[in-house]
C-alpha cells in the first residue's frame, strides 16, 4: 500500500505541474510570419488568436488571394511554434518519458 499511496502523490503533482503548465501556455504569446514578415499573426500556445498585422502594401483590391495565402501561412507558421512549444514543455513536465505516437494531453 506505501507504493499506491506514492503514485497517488506523484499523480497529484503532475496533475498540479500540468494545470500550471496549461496557463502559462493560455499566456504564453507566440508569433507567426509570413511574406518576408507582410503578414504576422500573434496567437497563444493554445491556440487562440490575439493579433493580425498586414503590411499596407497588401491592401491591394487586386491582391485578395496574395493576402488570403500569406495569412494562412502566417497562421501555420504560429500553430507550428506553439506545437513545438508544448512537446517542449510536456517533455521537461514528463521528465522525458515518452508519450505514445499521436497521444495528446489536454491542450
Amino acid at each position: 500500500m506505501k507504493n499506491l499511496g506514492q503514485m497517488m502523490k506523484q499523480a497529484q503533482e503532475m496533475q498540479t505541474r500540468m494545470q500550471e503548465m496549461q496557463e502559462r501556455m493560455e499566456q504564453t504569446e507566440i508569433e507567426g510570419t509570413a511574406g518576408g514578415g507582410m503578414v504576422s499573426v500573434t496567437m497563444t500556445a493554445k491556440g487562440s488568436a490575439r493579433k493580425v498585422k498586414i503590411d499596407p502594401a497588401l491592401m491591394d483590391a487586386n491582391e485578395t488571394e496574395v493576402l488570403e495565402d500569406l495569412l494562412v501561412a502566417a497562421l501555420n507558421d504560429a500553430r507550428g511554434k506553439a506545437e513545438t512549444l508544448q512537446a517542449e514543455q510536456m517533455k521537461e513536465l514528463t521528465g522525458g518519458l515518452p508519450l505514445p505516437p499521436g497521444f495528446k494531453l489536454p491542450f
